[in-house]
């Protein structure tokens, strides 16, 4: 099930995922069923994603700035997919908060193992749709349905801020499938994520060095406490083998 909510600013927006998630759960539990937001709460099946769709918008024509006067892409555009590419593995806790989100990263899961970005490619882990000028967006299918709304937009607006305002350049579009490209520069367990997020100066010099190091403190500790529980699966196939 896909549920959509219409673009504008990203506050409103986050207020009203936030909302929606509570309100979801509440209903859910009238009909004795439970609602979860887990990134991958069922074995070979599909996870939950949060995919956001991001532009810029120029506050005093309304124009979207990713698109220039002729219709083409602009070089803000092209920047911004660069910024996401170069600091989401550096922010990757801020998508992938808990050590469940990364289950959802396997390849034909329909869910991406790359910072790749390719045109109406679903198989990249940055989207650009087919759409008129001035709705061009790139759509940054990272973070997980389990992520905080308010941090993994405002992470994803940063990463493209950087890429801007330093005028970063992008890759080469990805052509097919994008599965076959796992990104070396992306992080695969909560553990190594949060040591390349603790060693990102942009994040203690955007996001503060004080939220860093209290996020980061606290995702360390839920690493600790998983690792202290041993596994159904650690007990069926490691027990009598080893």
């Amino acid at each position: 099930m896909e549920i959509n909510f219409r673009h504008g600013d990203p506050l409103i927006l986050a207020d009203q995922v936030f909302l929606f998630k509570r309100t979801l759960r509440e209903a859910a539990l009238k009909h004795q069923v439970v609602a979860t937001f887990m990134s991958k709460p069922i074995t070979d099946e599909p996870g939950s994603a949060m995919h956001l769709h991001q532009s810029i918008v120029d506050t005093k024509t309304g124009k979207n700035v990713f698109t220039n006067e002729d219709g083409t892409s602009s070089s803000l555009f092209y920047g911004h997919i660069a910024g996401l590419q170069q600091f989401i593995p550096e922010m990757l806790p801020l998508f992938a908060p808990n050590v469940n989100s990364f289950r959802r990263f396997l390849p034909d899961t329909s869910a991406p193992v790359n910072v790749e970005w390719g045109e109406e490619n679903r198989t990249c882990g940055l989207r650009v749709p087919s759409c008129s000028p001035q709705a061009r967006r790139v759509e940054n299918r990272l973070p997980g349905a389990d992520a905080n709304c308010y941090l993994a937009i405002a992470a994803s607006l940063l990463c493209g801020y950087i890429g801007m305002i330093r005028e970063l350049k992008p890759t080469p579009p990805a052509q097919g499938r994008g599965y076959e490209i796992r990104s070396p520069t992306l992080p695969y367990t909560l553990e190594y994520a949060l040591e390349r997020m603790e060693n990102c100066d942009e994040v203690a010099e955007y996001l503060g060095e004080s939220f860093a190091r209290g996020f980061i403190a606290v995702k360390r500790k839920e690493q600790e406490n998983f690792k202290r529980v041993i596994s159904s699966w650690e007990r069926e196939f490691l027990l009598l083998t080893v």
